[in-house]
């Protein structure tokens, strides 16, 4: 149905910045619920932040406020997280997902909302 690619992911010292990417197939972004998840190892898989399709409007867990930014760009089919100011916390594999549904607000960041995923791409913040 809808295939999802991240990429952009690396390293990166504490304190400083990636972006990463989404590319989406199959079905047009703006018809999209789309999310940014992470897991880190031996920890479960968390959400970062999400865009509705119905509007630009985002949604986050409290620790990236202010630092992570979810942007979409419709003509590339491409939705983009910028990371700053990364911390050592911040390292796991981020995982891409979207949904052709319309969640509500409160369902976005549940991971049983989305039935795409990305394959995932490895951020590592350290010294």
């Amino acid at each position: 149905q809808v295939q999802l690619v991240e990429s952009g992911g690396g390293w990166v010292q504490p304190g400083g910045s990636l972006r990463l990417s989404c590319a989406a197939s199959g079905r047009a972004t703006n018809t999209l619920a789309m999310a940014w998840f992470r897991q880190a190892p031996g920890k479960e898989r968390e959400f970062v932040i999400a865009i509705r399709r119905s509007n630009s409007n985002t949604y986050s867990r409290d620790s990236v406020k202010g630092r992570f930014t979810l942007s979409r760009d419709n003509r590339e089919n491409t939705v983009y997280l910028q990371m700053n100011y990364l911390q050592p916390d911040d390292t796991a594999v981020y995982y891409c997902a979207a949904t052709t549904g319309s969640p509500i607000v409160s369902s976005l960041g549940l991971a049983t909302t989305y039935e795409n995923w990305g394959q995932g791409t490895q951020v590592t913040v350290s010294p």
